[in-house]
């Protein structure tokens, strides 16, 4: 990292490899990356018109809930074990959590929405990065395996990645919710505020399991996403 003088304060400009590999994960991270992250709710358009989730207290226990359920013991865990798979150019190992994480989305819309995403990211992937076409056909399947090979080519820590994926995750399922509910833009940043200080230990605690630990069932979300599927006005995809 160098330093440069502006008007008497000392700048330190960035021009590591480690500086390049946060800018490019906030690239992926980003609400403007155009793979639709922000026409999908998950449930949470559903459990709205129900009445389970009304308030900014609703949506904070649903998204923390989901936090320490689905992110921890599954997206996280898997997302480790994609950057893994990619670093060793073990493309087995890529299919096999590719149809773990497949088979552990529990619904119709769910399921769609990750194979959505994933062509959608693909694309941007290999417009950035052509020999991204090699692994297409891994890409293609889920948006954990493209973000995670994101992370790898441009060598994003996985520390870094479990971060930027759960932002992205927390943001987009608030802005939904603030579509939704409504609820103020300042209550979506209390909420956003309050649920990153559970971000470390989450974290530390995905880091620390073993295959067979793996997997998480969300029964309300689970329940809200499938009865989306036949709703009758909604704004979402899922």
């Amino acid at each position: 990292m160098g330093t440069a003088m502006h008007m008497g304060i000392t700048i330190h400009i960035m021009n590591t490899d480690n500086d390049l590999a946060l800018t490019r994960l906030f690239q992926l991270i980003s609400p403007s990356l155009p793979i639709g992250s922000y026409t999908y709710s998950q449930g949470i358009e559903w459990a709205v018109e129900q009445g389970w989730v009304q308030h900014e207290n609703d949506l904070q226990e649903w998204l923390k809930g989901l936090l320490e359920t689905t992110m921890q013991y599954l997206d996280l865990p898997l997302l480790l074990r994609f950057i893994r798979a990619w670093s060793e150019q073990d493309e087995k190992a890529v299919s096999h959590w590719n149809e773990y994480l497949l088979a552990s989305r529990e619904t119709a819309e769910l399921r769609l929405e990750e194979s959505n995403r994933a062509r959608a990211f693909s694309r941007i992937l290999i417009s950035l990065e052509p020999e991204a076409v090699n692994a297409r056909k891994h890409l293609i399947v889920s948006q954990h395996a493209c973000f995670s090979y994101a992370c790898y080519r441009w060598g994003v820590s996985t520390e870094q990645a479990c971060y930027g994926l759960l932002w992205s995750w927390l943001e987009n399922q608030t802005l939904s919710a603030v579509k939704i509910i409504p609820l103020g833009q300042t209550a979506g940043q209390r909420v956003v505020f309050n649920l990153t200080e559970l971000f470390p230990d989450i974290i530390q605690q995905a880091l620390s399991l073993k295959d067979e630990d793996l997997g998480a069932s969300s029964i309300s979300q689970a329940i809200a996403s499938s009865r989306h599927e036949t709703q009758y006005t909604r704004l979402f995809r899922s």
